[in-house]
């Protein structure tokens, strides 16, 4: 039976599935791959349903990547952030653009005369990686008053100093006139001012935070992860992956979720709110390097368009030597893999770019398909991946046979996939006839 015999050209045009026979499904991959490959008499007797298709999806990724032209795309206005979060279902990308007016893209050069370094280590006056502060201890009272706000110091941190008895943790922070006060595990066994050192619990190096935010009168309940703030409340500041400070919520508890009034979060209480008037830290910790601050604050040299003027050459002289990449006026980024987020200069910010990329063609079943031209090559793959990976004297032997097949299948699957076309590629020939090109 016809493949489109089920189907009325109604139906198609009607639907909104266009486009979609120059496909097949993956499924129909795995299943036409056993009747034609698999069974007695066949080349592999043999094999699971579950082993084609593993090899059938590792075979759709490695396509995906350099043999299929399934590229993606995404369209934002930047903000004022310069930053740019990676799609769910990135892998790489092939190239980022912003437009103009009119609708056309304009590249952007990726940079690597910068970089945004993380994690950022806190550092004190000389250059050592401590968090110190001073405090004013009493004897006999957990209750220690700082010198100044500290947002760095957290619940769960160990504090150390002469008179501090050993492993005493921090239990709890309050801030009040930009001064922080925090009760700890122990009493101090000393009245008066000492030098205090905090390290956390793990014995990790304690990183530059970018802000904290200080909510008061929010209440929560035992056993729930819910913070509900009073009204009229600025929570404006308060963002998801925010680090939790008190007592009553475990140690490295986050914010998941900010709807309206109430904050949700990763853990929940272990105790109760004592009052109305309870106040929670939150902490940010997410830090752009100082590197990377400097390079998006200045100008860029890519934003300077006055090399040469009619009356004056105010650079005249000064771009000997200049990279190709860095001779354009579009600007440029710089992708921050660990945190998923592209970085961009400033001189692009409020505009539109265009990020094109790839992905796997795993993300969701209605990915998973291969192009006609291809689907030869996706059999041979399968094959030779199976063949390859037994342990049979037979499969061996066939092995270095499907593995010319398949180079042989996939070059095929590129060049047809190429979509050269004779009209246009006589056009573009027609141009080699002019003195200037580009």
């Amino acid at each position: 039976m016809g493949l489109l015999d089920n189907t009325t050209q109604q139906a198609y045009y009607q639907g909104d599935d266009f486009g979609n026979y120059q496909f097949t499904s993956l499924d129909d991959i795995i299943t036409q791959f056993e009747i034609a490959y698999v069974g007695e008499g066949k080349i592999i007797q043999k094999v699971k349903r579950a082993d084609i298709a593993f090899h059938a999806q590792r075979g759709l990724q490695e396509f995906s990547f350099d043999t299929f032209k399934c590229v993606k795309s995404q369209e934002i206005v930047l903000p004022a952030s310069l930053q740019m979060i990676l799609p769910q279902d990135y892998v790489n990308y092939t190239k980022i653009s912003c437009v103009d007016s009119a609708g056309i893209k304009h590249l952007l050069y990726p940079t690597n005369k910068t970089s945004n370094p993380s994690p950022i280590i806190l550092q004190d006056s000389d250059g050592d990686y401590t968090l110190t502060a001073i405090g004013t201890l009493v004897d006999a009272d957990a209750t220690i008053v700082l010198d100044a706000e500290y947002g760095n110091i957290k619940v769960g941190m160990v504090v150390s100093g002469p008179n501090i008895v050993s492993g005493s943790t921090v239990l709890a922070t309050s801030n009040s006139s930009s001064i922080t006060t925090i009760e700890i595990s122990n009493d101090a066994t000393y009245s008066g001012t000492e030098t205090l050192t905090f390290t956390n619990s793990d014995g990790s190096l304690v990183l530059e935070e970018e802000s904290f935010y200080i909510l008061e009168n929010v209440t929560w309940s035992i056993s729930e992860d819910k913070i509900t703030q009073a009204p009229n409340t600025d929570v404006s500041n308060i963002t998801i992956g925010m680090l939790v400070s008190h007592q009553d919520f475990p140690v490295g508890t986050t914010v998941i979720d900010v709807n309206g009034a109430v904050i949700t979060t990763s853990n929940p209480a272990i105790a109760a709110s004592t009052s109305t008037t309870n106040e929670v830290t939150f902490i940010s910790t997410v830090k752009n390097s100082k590197t990377w601050d400097n390079y998006k604050s200045a100008t860029p040299s890519e934003n300077q368009d006055d090399y040469e003027d009619d009356t004056y050459w105010k650079m005249h002289g000064n771009r000997y030597g200049l990279d190709p990449q860095y001779a354009q006026a579009n600007g440029s980024f710089y992708i921050e893999e660990r945190l998923g987020k592209i970085h961009f200069s400033s001189n692009i910010s409020g505009k539109t770019v265009i990020l094109d990329y790839i992905s796997d063609s795993l993300g969701t079943d209605e990915e998973m398909q291969v192009h006609k031209f291809a689907e030869e090559a996706m059999y041979k793959y399968i094959a030779y991946a199976i063949l390859s990976t037994s342990s049979q004297p037979i499969h061996q032997q066939l092995a270095p046979r499907f593995k010319k097949e398949r180079f042989a299948e996939t070059r095929k699957a590129k060049l047809r996939l190429s979509n050269i076309k004779l009209e246009e590629l006589t056009q573009i020939l027609r141009g080699k006839s002019k003195q200037i090109k580009h």
